[in-house]
Order: structure tokens, then sequence, then C-alpha cells
């Protein structure tokens, strides 16, 4: 009993470790987005309204900004969305939205960027995939011509490899390759190898042609998890590029959102990725700012980043018969989320409160306490009492029917003293 402890290593603390890319920049006016380095993990997004239609892509592209997304990309595909471009940003610009935009291009992006100059600035970066600017003797060409582009505009270029649209010739080689060795590669193998050699010989081709290491970026993305986990853990061995993270078809719902969060955080986990994007297929009826959410969600749970305050939730048990706490805990995260954009300016770190919404008194006065300010709602057979507590403290008890109504004042009461203009020196 009176033996002494021994020392032991105390366990590491959790944390991703650091990225090792360069650092790029996406500039827009007098707005400026860091990317790779020390800069923090970008969210990225891109509209699915039609570039022609210049009010719809306008609205959808501010949605995107306010709901948290850094960069949004809109699709340029033909001289008419080409033609729009300009005009969407002035709409932006009026509306004092100043995100940057970024163009897709495919096919013809050589074409649309030569003839439509105001479309070529107006735009913060390109994405070229080099899987689809041309074929044969065409394809130096019109890369060539994108990489000029972006020369004459000083814009950053992403090198996008997909595997739906990969260079067919260069996996053609890199299979026959495959077949001349002693133990040949499975064919997923030969396709990630594939993958990986289009956005590299891509990059130092842009770079031999002019651009700045430091404005190019890549991404090699697929669709499966494992596949992109295995890709982007060989890419990042052989370069320093900032990298874009994201599967190329997410899904739909809780499948797109496990998936994507699956993928993602083992990469961040391990200091690789420098943007994401979480491709949702929307469902019927759902904002396109849900793929913004579920980006910010997985940043914020991995400590990466922090976008809006952190509503910690029971999730109920026979314990908890009743459902006000799922109702208050819904009812203050979509104020909280909803308020954020108007917040960010008036209350600066609010982003960084915590709120907790518990259900009965197993956990919830101690979840309460750990929290900023948290309430802990009466379970079955309980007194029906919600005690309040804020910093830690138990501040007051709340009773009656209007129990939601009067938290939520208090949350609000909270935010304007700790973080309002008057707050405490």
């Amino acid at each position: 009993m009176n033996e002494k402890i021994q020392e032991s290593a105390p366990i590491p603390l959790g944390e991703a470790q650091p990225r090792r890319s360069r650092q790029a920049r996406v500039v827009w006016g007098s707005r400026v987005v860091t990317v790779g380095g020390s800069a923090p993990v970008r969210v990225q997004s891109m509209t699915n309204t039609d570039t022609v239609d210049v009010i719809g892509t306008a609205i959808q592209v501010k949605e995107l900004a306010l709901a948290g997304s850094e960069m949004v990309r809109i699709t340029v595909n033909t001289p008419e969305a080409a033609a729009a471009v300009p005009h969407i940003r002035e709409q932006l610009d009026r509306m004092q939205v100043d995100v940057p935009l970024v163009g897709d291009f495919h096919y013809n992006g050589h074409t649309l960027l030569s003839q439509h100059p105001a479309c070529a600035e107006a735009l913060s970066k390109y994405r070229i995939n080099p899987g689809n600017v041309g074929k044969g003797d065409k394809r130096d060409r019109q890369f060539g011509m994108m990489i000029e582009a972006a020369l004459r505009h000083d814009k950053p270029v992403r090198i996008g490899v997909n595997w739906g649209s990969l260079d067919q010739d260069l996996l053609a080689r890199l299979m026959d390759e495959n077949q001349q060795r002693a133990r040949p590669w499975e064919a997923r193998q030969v396709m990630y190898e594939a993958l990986i050699q289009s956005a590299l010989d891509s990059a130092s081709h842009a770079v031999e042609l002019g651009m700045d290491p430091a404005q190019v970026l890549i991404s090699c993305k697929v669709s499966g998890v494992q596949d992109l986990v295995a890709v982007y853990q060989e890419l990042a061995k052989r370069c320093d590029y900032p990298l874009h993270l994201g599967l190329t078809e997410a899904g739909m719902g809780t499948k797109g959102t496990v998936a994507s969060a699956a993928a993602l955080s083992v990469l961040l986990q391990q200091g690789i990725g420098d943007t994401i994007r979480v491709s949702l297929t929307p469902q019927p009826g759902e904002a396109r700012t849900q793929e913004v959410v579920v980006a910010t969600e997985i940043l914020q749970a991995l400590g990466l980043r922090t976008f809006v305050p952190s509503v910690t939730a029971c999730p109920g048990c026979g314990r908890t018969t009743s459902t006000t706490f799922q109702e208050l805990a819904k009812q203050i995260d979509d104020y909280l989320r909803a308020s954020m954009p108007v917040w960010r300016a008036r209350y600066p770190g609010v982003e960084n409160l915590k709120v907790a919404v518990m259900g009965c008194i197993v956990n919830g006065p101690g979840e309460s306490k750990h929290a900023d300010i948290g309430i802990s709602l009466p379970g079955t057979g309980e007194a029906p009492a919600a005690p309040v507590f804020i910093d830690g403290q138990k501040a007051l008890t709340l009773r009656g029917e209007g129990i939601a109504t009067e938290f939520q004042a208090l949350v609000q009461q909270y935010i304007e003293r700790r973080f309002g203009a008057g707050k405490a020196a």
C-alpha cells in the first residue's frame, strides 16, 4: 500500500500533426486567403446553379460564404457562363461578399480564358483537370494556354485530377509497364500511381511554363475512403504543394457525411490537407450550404478550426422520456448558427462559446459545469426544476413552461456580457 508510485510518461495530448506544405495565396480585392503552411485548413464549396444565371449564382455564393465557405467554385463551361462571371463578381461586390471565386474548367478552358479576359480577371483561382485539357498533341498546347492566362492575370491554379476523368493515355502506359514487373501491382494500385503522376507531372509542367511553385495547388480526388487515404498519404510524401482534400462524389445524407468525415479526419490528423470540400449530393429540399456545415463541423470536431459555438447535448435514454431537452438543444443550436454571420463582427471570439443542454441528473450538472453556460433539464421522476450553470457555478434554477425561452435569453445575455463591446477588460 505504501509502495512508491512508479513514475511514467504522461499520455501525449491529442492533436493533429503539423502540415508540411508550402503556402499559397488566393486573392480578391483586399481579401487574401492564405492556403497551406501554417494557415488554417480552408473550407471550399461549389455552386450547383447555372452560372449563366447571374443573380441566382451570386445569391448561392453569398449563402455558401455566410455558412463558412472561404472560397467558392463555379462552373465555367460555355462562352455564356464565362461572360457571366464578371457580372457575378460585380453582384457579390455590391453585396459586400468578398469571397474568392474559383473557376472550374474542363475541355474548353483554354478557349474560354483566352477569349474572355474579363472572366479570367474576375476569378481568383483556376481549377484545371489534366485529364480534360485535350488529347495527343493538343494536350500540352491547351494546358499551356491555361497557364499563360494564369500568369497574365496573376492567378494561382489547382491541378485537380479525378479518377473519373483520368488521363487514359497515361493510365494505359502505366498498365503496360505494370505487366513487365516481376510482381505486377494490383490494378487499383496502378490507378493510384496514375493519379499521382498526372498531378505531379502537370504541376511540374506549370512551373516550367513560369508558374511560381507557391501558386500551384494539387488534388487527386476519388470516391472511396480507403482509396483517398492511400493516394494522399503517398502524394504528401512526394511533394510539398498545398493539397485540396475531398471525396469526388461523397454521396447523399448520412452516407456522404460519414464517408467524408472518415476520410478527411484520417488525413487531417496526419497533417495532410490544406483545403477541404465535402461533396454532398443534396437531399430533396436540402440547402446547398449543408456541405459547408459538414466541412466546418469536421474541422471543429478535430480541434483544427472553430466556426460556431458548440452545443453539448444529451443523447437521451430511458431516464429522459421528455423531448424538451432535444427541442431546446436544436433551438439553441439553430439560433447560434443562424446568428453567426452577424455575431462574427459584433462579438469577437463568440465561436469559442460552449453550451450544454442536458436531459437528466446523471451527467447534466457535470456537463453543464464544464460548459460556459449549461442547463440540466429534469429527467423522468426528477423534480421539475432546471438548474443553470454559468462559468462552472450554479447561477439559478428555471421552472415552469417558459424554460426554453428563458434559457435562450440567458445565453444571449451571457454572449453580450462576455463577448460584447462592454465586456470586462
